[in-house]
């Protein structure tokens, strides 16, 4: 008897990696494809799909690989489980990229083979990935905030003065909406420059960003903190100090080599749910100058212990920064976040924990002992490159 062979994904940019990952997971049997619905991308990953659920469903059972396809009834991450239990399938096929110990949890739970692919293109064709299609389209940078997160607001800087550290990243990988990485700046940076950054004073065009996000117009009544702007227009590692004003009195850069290259080394990201339409993180805010002062004095010795390159009180310093904004802002942690903290932080390999932005969902931001190790061992951390200076 022909076994099943199952796999499943999102296939929303339909392309010729895509085809040869059937073609090789048919070798196994006749394949089945669970579909990511519309829904699950919209919530899981933060934006809207490009082909619908329908046109996606189409286009994967008219490849002469796949026996049959269907749009999961799960969500989330782990979404196609119900469809398991549809398909009954004797092989599960994911690759390189898409291994995760979830996965291969649930299939020894089933009693199904679990097989993981490298990543290898056709036979004289090129490499393709639905990330690096996304990333020819878009090369604009998103920034990770290291220590001092809502420093930036004058209701917290208030209170005490103090700086904020970001670094600039790298589009290396899907940068999602809702996710703490900035991405309304981002969004509102697309309007004027759609693909990359103008070549100019990174610090005047952070300025000129931050003022024509925040224009005076604006209904909503609030302004995006300066952080987002100088995060990603500003590359390397920098840190902005504020005292009372939404735009800092000053600003710090550091592009050492040696002292890039570190951080790279000890910094990676977990992809959580999103958060979600509606959620609030300043609900529930306790702003008091104790606990800003203990924001400020993290931050400071963050920044210390990167120059040092010093990881044990880097680690401290990161997690003392994140432990003070939940003190201000508990909301940060609601929802999913709390169950990620619980899994990651028990990895002795992971150091300290924070999530960019506001929180409420999005990334696990973790500093561990070796990030690429990490990451090998972990396929959903995803390794982060900072955005050099280019003279």
């Amino acid at each position: 008897m022909t076994k099943k062979v199952f796999v499943s994904g999102c296939y929303d940019l339909l392309h010729s990696g895509h085809v040869e990952f059937f073609r090789q997971a048919s070798q196994f049997g006749d394949l089945y494809v669970g579909i990511g619905s519309d829904a699950t991308i919209l919530h899981y990953k933060g934006h809207k799909t490009i082909y619908n659920e329908k046109e996606r469903l189409f286009m994967v059972k008219s490849i002469r690989y796949v026996k049959d396809a269907c749009i999961n009834e799960g969500d989330g991450f782990m979404d196609f489980v119900p469809t398991l239990d549809l398909v009954r399938p004797d092989v599960f096929v994911v690759n390189a990229d898409g291994d995760s110990d979830a996965k291969r949890k649930v299939c020894e739970e089933k009693g199904i083979e679990y097989v993981v692919l490298d990543r290898i293109p056709h036979e004289g064709l090129e490499a393709r990935s639905s990330t690096a299609l996304k990333q020819q389209t878009c090369q604009l940078p998103t920034r990770l905030d290291l220590a001092g997160t809502w420093i930036d607001q004058p209701y917290v800087s208030c209170f005490a003065p103090g700086w904020a550290i970001t670094i600039s990243l790298e589009p290396t990988f899907e940068v999602r909406e809702r996710c703490g990485l900035s991405t309304s700046t981002r969004n509102m940076i697309k309007k004027i420059w759609p693909m990359k950054l103008p070549d100019m004073d990174p610090e005047i065009l952070a300025k000129l960003v931050f003022c024509f996000e925040n224009d005076p117009e604006r209904s909503d009544g609030i302004i995006s903190g300066a952080q987002d702007s100088i995060g990603i227009c500003m590359p390397g590692l920098v840190r902005h100090h504020y005292d009372n004003r939404f735009w800092p009195d000053k600003i710090e850069s550091c592009y050492d080599e040696k002292i890039l290259s570190w951080l790279e080394n000890h910094l990676c990201m977990i992809p959580m749910e999103p958060r979600k339409p509606g959620c609030s993180v300043v609900e529930g805010k306790d702003i008091t100058e104790t606990k800003v002062k203990a924001l400020a004095k993290a931050a400071d010795e963050c920044w210390t212990a990167i120059l040092n390159q010093d990881l044990a009180k880097f680690a401290s310093a990161y997690k003392a920064s994140f432990d003070a904004q939940v003190a201000m802002f508990p909301a940060m942690i609601q929802g999913c976040v709390q169950q990620y903290i619980d899994c990651y932080s028990a990895f002795p390999e992971v150091l300290a924990w924070k999530m960019p932005g506001a929180g409420g969902g999005g990334y696990l931001a973790c500093v561990v002992i070796d990030s690429n190790e990490f990451c090998r061992n972990h396929k959903e951390a995803i390794p982060l490159k900072i955005r050099r200076y280019e003279n």
